[in-house]
């Protein structure tokens, strides 16, 4: 399935339905009054989130939806039939922005979520609603009024607690398919992943902690060189990331610079945001490699940082430990 997370659509709600003009018409009633009865308003559209959508791969087929019209007024003050809503379902994650204004409308994160973005127009007045005292017999009604038609940017963020970042052939995907069920295509060369990867993780206690594993950055992402840029977006939802190095690189800590940098070019607070540092691939070192490039961690960069091989999963229990903590620590910071 293709992978789509942005999209521009169309939506006009339904015009309400015209107020009707009506007398009685019964016997032994010669005088019968107005009864022309008020259009239904018009259908609305509404945007939901499901569970069921991951992409916005939909919208690349079908841009325009419609909300039904209101129903004309009829006779013996019967209130015509109101339009059926549009219901246009969205992958949960997906935030809506006015295409005119690129105002944003509102964010839908949680299963069953909605939110109106086109109101339908109201029904027009029958003309049993203008009898009065001067008026016996009005013959005037009102036409339904239009319903609300305006453009949409849709724009969807994957909802992940964990994002797992690093340069291509890090080893992120490998390592998603390791901890999780998710089954990415796996190769020796760069931009492998050209869509990001989401995996459930299970902890001891049975709950599921959702992982991506946002495609390769390389420098200049922010700028949109290589793949990067496309995906940048989908870190700003999550609360942990894992900085994953290649340990057998040419200059594994210019590596992380490059990343860091380019979370600190592309703002958000994504710099800010707590990181794990993991340097993968270590059955691939010899041993005095491996104790030369942890000096230079130490000496460098200064930080903690976890040593596994993704391939072998050495490591992977440790690393676990330590994101499930983490993840608890935020969990209580935002949560006094």
């Amino acid at each position: 399935m293709q992978f789509i997370d942005q999209a521009e659509i169309q939506v006009r709600a339904g015009k309400g339905g015209d107020g009707m003009v009506a007398f009685r018409r019964e016997k032994f009633v010669p005088a019968g009054g107005p009864s022309g009865g008020n259009g239904g308003n018009g259908g609305s559209v509404i945007l939901e989130a499901t569970e069921q959508l991951q992409t916005l791969m939909d919208f690349r087929y079908r841009s325009l939806f419609k909300a039904e019209d209101g129903q004309r007024g009829g006779i013996k003050d019967m209130t015509g039939a109101r339009g059926a809503d549009c219901r246009i379902p969205v992958p949960c994650g997906t935030m809506i922005y006015d295409g005119e204004t690129d105002t944003l409308l509102g964010d839908l994160t949680t299963p069953g979520q909605t939110l109106c973005v086109a109101k339908g127009g109201k029904g027009g007045l029958g003309n049993a609603h203008f009898l009065s005292n001067f008026n016996r017999a009005p013959e005037k009604a009102l036409p339904g009024l239009p319903g609300e038609e305006r453009s949409l940017r849709l724009e969807l963020k994957l909802i992940a607690e964990v994002g797992i970042i690093g340069l291509p052939n890090a080893g992120k995907s490998t390592l998603i398919s390791v901890l999780s069920a998710a089954r990415p295509k796996i190769a020796d060369y760069p931009f492998t992943t050209l869509v990001p990867n989401l995996g459930v993780v299970r902890k001891d206690d049975g709950d599921g902690v959702v992982f991506a594993d946002i495609p390769g950055l390389i420098e200049g992402a922010h700028q949109g060189i290589g793949l990067g840029h496309e995906f940048l977006r989908h870190v700003e939802r999550t609360k942990l990331l894992v900085h994953l190095v290649d340990a057998t690189a040419e200059d594994p800590l210019q590596d992380y610079h490059t990343i860091q940098e380019e979370l600190a070019a592309y703002g958000r607070g994504l710099s800010d945001r707590p990181q794990i540092l993991v340097f993968n691939k270590q059955d691939a070192l010899m041993a005095e490699d491996q104790t030369q490039l942890t000096a230079q961690i130490q000496t460098q960069l200064g930080l903690p940082f976890f040593w596994i091989s993704a391939v072998t999963r050495q490591g992977l229990d440790l690393l676990l430990r330590e994101i499930w903590a983490q993840l608890e620590e935020l969990a209580v910071a935002s949560h006094p």
